[in-house]
């Protein structure tokens, strides 16, 4: 595992942590033993009809499986292990694809290549892309597509790609009350700082397609 994967974690985590200070649960996560950090805790969802199992980006040629997600022990919103780098974290406590609000969908820039082996040299070597690895390449007018367990596909637009430094992220401008179903797609980004950080976090807003 590098430098640069577990930092990158940190900031989606950093992320994770304000949302909970605007979305309001909707549900408990189902309690269970603690688990290894890598693995986040299993999620009982509620209605899982309407709960959204698969995420389509086009333009990205990205079609991914969905899994709920709750909290940690830090009350922050895990992040599907580095086993499941290729599927999107929803967090299951807020609004769903196709509610009113930001439905808030979460996902990894890049993985260790083999999770849980000898860690690699340098910190660089043996990472790939993960699901969210060209988030940032999007564009206004793009489209996204959310399935649901009942087979219903929610069509979304994006409207905007943003950049924020972590330390300044604004979350009230990402995670505040909306009209109408939106969505917010958000991974790391930025550069790695002097710390091994990364510095910022991409947020994909889309609303709903009409």
């Amino acid at each position: 595992m590098t430098v640069k994967v577990l930092f990158g974690v940190a900031a989606l985590g950093a992320v994770a942590a304000v949302v909970l200070t605007v979305l309001p649960p909707r549900q408990a996560p189902a309690r269970r033993p603690p688990v290894a950090a890598a693995e986040p805790r299993a999620v009982r969802v509620a209605d899982p009809h309407s709960a959204p199992v698969r995420l389509r980006i086009p333009a990205l040629r990205v079609s991914a499986a969905v899994m709920p997600l709750s909290l940690d022990e830090g009350r922050t919103l895990d992040a599907p292990s580095f086993r499941h780098a290729m599927k999107v974290g929803w967090y299951a406590l807020g609004p769903r694809p196709g509610e009113r609000g930001p439905a808030v969908l979460v996902g990894h820039r890049d993985a260790p290549a083999n999770p849980g082996t000898v860690p690699v040299r340098n910190g660089r070597d043996n990472i790939r892309n993960a699901v969210f690895a060209k988030l940032g390449r999007l564009r206004a007018g793009d489209r996204v597509e959310a399935e649901l367990g009942d087979g219903r596909r929610v069509r979304f637009r994006v409207t905007a790609v943003d950049t924020y430094r972590t330390a300044k992220f604004p979350t009230a401008r990402v995670y505040g009350p909306v009209p109408g179903p939106e969505l917010r797609l958000i991974t790391c980004g930025g550069v790695i700082d002097a710390n091994g950080h990364w510095d910022s976090n991409v947020v994909v807003s889309a609303v709903a397609a009409r």
